[in-house]
């Protein structure tokens, strides 16, 4: 506990003691951020509605209220208000009430607010957390998902117990194949399912049954009395994750009809505004490490069913009819943008914007929300390297930035630059992007010390948006670059599938590309080359380690050391031995032991500092201390920093972003030359 104490006192004096001057971005400012996500928009699109969030710096939580904001954004007004969460806002069809979910009674609730009168009442009474509502089309019932716990009785009961006796906590037996979650602990058993509820009030009314899991966007048929989902409804979902279907389910008998029929998930089903077609996204399963999301198309009447993104080698997102049925709305990343598009039924599609901004917080990963009216005004969440989500509007073909959520936290920062690289593989000439980023008062005569910071994933991307993060440490006075090797999605099927059963690889080629790149520049102190990255960037930071010893200094978060414990321990095992490897662990021994970086641990000499959640169901610490000690065992300079009751994210709770970046930075100074 000492040693903990000391290291976080270290820390925290190391960043502060070097800290920039006042203007730039510090940790205590991580408290200011606001963002907006969740966006709502009327269809003559007189008004938005939005989820502000703000992180509490009491609580040490983020919390969030529903706003709304015209047009011209000169009119920003509040719809909730409260230290807590309310999130989730639906407009009824005929626009006169909103329904929403609230934690301002200690439970995740659904409440409606009557807009007219801004009267709210509660309408639920569950005891458990509601998701996914959605309005019936006469607005008298929303529908909604929640789990259900199933009776789990002991196989074993002690005899013998006196009244009284206080024995041990009973045994806890487990049988089931998913038994914990990231962020939710131990699973309880049961399912969850679909219930309406009377948009007055009442008692809910279970929809759906089965030892299946019931949940995601639905869409309602033209008549009101039925409404499509996905699911996996397989006797043997739990070892076939992405194995799901289109049903259809019956308001009066309840009864479920199977709609679609393919290896391979569909979901996200949407039905045309005047019920002849269904859209839904998905893709033939093909066990590869990633394959591209498109939009299928149902003719309801035929029963044809046609691909409308074919051409488009890039994973589709959120989809949405136009209000005449003629086309869709679909975003996808491309490049590290998050793009919106309009795809006719038939035909190519078009290009509306690449500014959808990232409502991530930490990281600079992509993705966004949005939503259109009937006459195809779109309002987005905007975004960039210098502020975090705001609400867009894109009319008449013109972009206009309608909220200034984060100008009282930023407006007075000097805060960093960020100009994006290209370079070729040292490997074989790929195509690689990235970014770097400048520190305040950045001056091309002086040296720099280089942070390389690498996404998860590992098939996700960063792009040019807002980073707490890379803020942060180039406030520290760090040049930092953070890239997507290959293997990253958003730049089409080849590039992600390159490390398909090859991960690590050549994606450290990569890395390292950039690295020379940024040094070629000539104000980088080589002595000075740090790296770091969580997730599968911890994978990857833990294998460039084990394959140059050029960094001064790297700190590997929540990684994967050893690919056959990871396999073995990990909470979405299943998908992880039949996807990214070509069997089971103990069929292909060599080829997982290939990729793990505890097989060259012998070949570190860089100080290594480990940082993990407690919590962490998806890269277990089991991990870290696998590292950890071997590196003990090895003689080389390491540390572990563990964050308690964290989960894989970390950053859930502001504070731990703090204590994250603070960590690495001071490891990065200790180990200056």
């Amino acid at each position: 506990m000492k040693f903990k104490t000391s290291l976080a006192l270290l820390a925290a004096a190391s960043f502060y003691s070097h800290a920039g001057a006042s203007n730039t971005f510090q940790l205590e400012n991580v408290f200011d951020l606001e963002y907006a996500n969740q966006i709502e928009m009327t269809k003559n699109g007189d008004t938005i509605y939005f989820v502000r969030n703000r992180m509490d710096i009491k609580s040490d939580r983020k919390v969030s209220n529903i706003w709304s904001v015209n047009p011209d954004g000169k009119t920003m007004l509040p719809l909730t208000s409260g230290v807590h969460m309310d999130y989730s806002p639906v407009l009824s069809p005929d626009e006169t009430r909103l329904a929403f979910i609230s934690t301002r009674d200690g439970s995740s609730q659904i409440y409606v607010k009557w807009l007219k009168t801004g009267n709210v009442a509660k309408i639920s009474n569950l005891t458990q957390s509601p998701g996914g509502l959605t309005w019936t089309p006469d607005g008298k019932q929303l529908v909604f998902s929640q789990f259900v716990p199933a009776k789990s009785a002991s196989p074993v009961s002690l005899p013998g117990k006196p009244e009284g006796a206080k024995w041990a906590e009973p045994a806890k037996y487990i049988d089931d194949t998913y038994y914990r979650a990231d962020g939710g602990g131990y699973s309880e058993k049961g399912y969850r399912h679909f219930f309406i509820i009377s948009a007055t009030g009442g008692n809910a009314r279970q929809l759906s049954s089965g030892d299946f899991d019931h949940g995601g966007a639905i869409s309602f048929n033209e008549q009101g009395d039925a409404f499509y989902f996905s699911a996996n409804r397989y006797e043997d979902n739990e070892l076939h994750p992405t194995e799901s279907e289109i049903y259809k389910l019956s308001l009066a008998d309840r009864s479920i009809t199977q709609i679609t029929d393919r290896k391979g998930p569909d979901s996200r089903p949407k039905v045309s505004p005047n019920g002849r077609y269904l859209a839904y996204t998905g893709y033939d399963d093909k066990k590869t490490n990633y394959e591209n999301n498109d939009i299928y198309l149902l003719d309801l009447k035929s029963g044809k069913t046609s691909v409308l993104t074919a051409d488009l080698d890039r994973s589709v997102e959120s989809i949405k009819w136009d209000d005449s049925g003629r086309g869709l709305y679909f975003s996808y990343d491309s490049e590290g943008k998050t793009h919106l598009a309009y795809q006719p039924r038939s035909g190519k599609h078009k290009v509306i914007t690449s500014e959808i901004g990232s409502v991530a917080f930490g990281r600079p990963y992509s993705g966004g929300d949005f939503d259109v009216s009937e006459d195809g005004e779109v309002a987005f969440t905007l975004a960039d390297t210098q502020r975090p989500a705001d609400v867009a509007l894109i009319k008449r073909g013109k972009t206009a930035r309608l909220t200034q959520l984060n100008e009282d936290a930023l407006g007075d920062k000097e805060l960093a630059k960020v100009e994006e690289i290209w370079v070729k593989s040292s490997h074989d000439g790929l195509a690689i992007q990235g970014w770097i980023a400048y520190p305040p008062g950045f001056d091309k005569k002086k040296k720099y010390p280089l942070v390389l910071e690498i996404h998860g994933g590992p098939v996700a991307n960063y792009g040019p948006h807002f980073s707490p993060e890379v803020q942060l440490y180039a406030a520290k006075g760090n040049v930092v670059l953070y890239m997507n090797p290959r293997g990253s999605d958003s730049y089409g099927k080849e590039f992600a599938q390159t490390i398909h059963h090859n991960y690590p690889s050549n994606d450290f080629d990569d890395l390292m590309t950039g690295v020379d790149a940024v040094i070629n520049k000539g104000f980088i102190d080589e002595s000075k080359l740090f790296v770091t990255g969580g997730s599968g960037g911890g994978v990857l930071t833990a294998w460039i380690v084990g394959h140059t010893d050029r960094f001064a200094a790297a700190v590997v978060a929540k990684p994967v050391i050893n690919w056959i414990s990871f396999v073995l321990t990990a909470d979405f095992y299943p998908f992880f031995a039949d996807y990214w490897f070509p069997g089971k662990p103990w069929d292909n021994i060599e080829h997982y032991m290939k990729r793990s970086p505890i097989s060259y641990v012998g070949n570190v000499k860089t100080p290594t500092m480990l940082l993990t959640g407690e919590s962490d169901y998806r890269t277990p610490i089991s991990e870290t201390e696998q590292f950890y000690q071997a590196l003990k065992l090895q003689g080389v300079d390491t540390a572990m920093v563990r964050i308690p009751n964290a989960s894989h994210g970390i950053t859930a709770r502001p504070s731990n972003l703090m204590t994250k970046v603070a960590y690495i930075q001071w490891w990065f100074d200790k180990h200056s030359k």
